[in-house]
């Protein structure tokens, strides 16, 4: 079981743990990332076409690296995109805060960590984290898109890098992390 989804980010330990887990289970706590299930189902059949994961939380409450700790440091409006890109580069600037975002890659197997897309907001306003997961999927003959967006508001203490809910949540990964055989298992 992977304790910290982001950790994958690495395309070295991402590719052992994915070939591992040829012959063995590799499970990976689902936490924050709601419809995990459903884009899974998407992308093994190719329908999973686009995948943005946004996260909104206080700057207090964001433990970061880099250019980003300068950002937040530097910030003066009470709102600040501190990231717009691929999860895979967010990852090590951000790992204590990202792992939702590692989750929609390692669900969106058809996009992986290079083509999923993560946007991190600093808001100062907040008393809560957001998560924002925008899917698209297959379009018709006239070009209308399938589109699916969730929004999960998670209250947090001042300064907390995880919401309330995600100590029972993980909890939860543990216990739903057997017997499922061969693969990559978000639980």
């Amino acid at each position: 079981m992977v304790g910290s989804p982001t950790a994958l980010a690495n395309k070295d330990l991402e590719a052992q743990l994915y070939s591992a887990a040829n012959n063995n289970g590799l499970y990976v706590p689902a936490g924050a990332f709601w419809g995990a299930e459903d884009i899974q189902k998407m992308a093994s059949q190719g329908s999973l076409k686009a995948l943005k994961v946004t996260m909104k939380k206080h700057p207090s409450s964001l433990k970061l690296n880099g250019e980003l700790a300068e950002m937040v440091k530097n910030m003066s409006g009470e709102t600040l995109v501190l990231y717009d890109g691929p999860v895979r580069d967010l990852c090590p600037l951000a790992p204590s805060n990202v792992n939702t975002m590692a989750c929609a890659a390692i669900a969106a197997s058809n996009l992986g960590f290079d083509k999923v897309q993560g946007c991190l907001v600093a808001d100062k306003r907040l008393a809560c984290h957001i998560i924002e997961i925008d899917v698209v999927g297959p379009s018709n003959n006239n070009g209308d898109c399938f589109t699916v967006r969730t929004v999960r508001t998670n209250p947090s203490q001042s300064g907390a890098v995880t919401g309330n809910e995600t100590y029972a949540s993980f909890l939860q990964s543990v216990k739903r992390a057997r017997c499922k055989g061969p693969g990559v298992h978000l639980c």
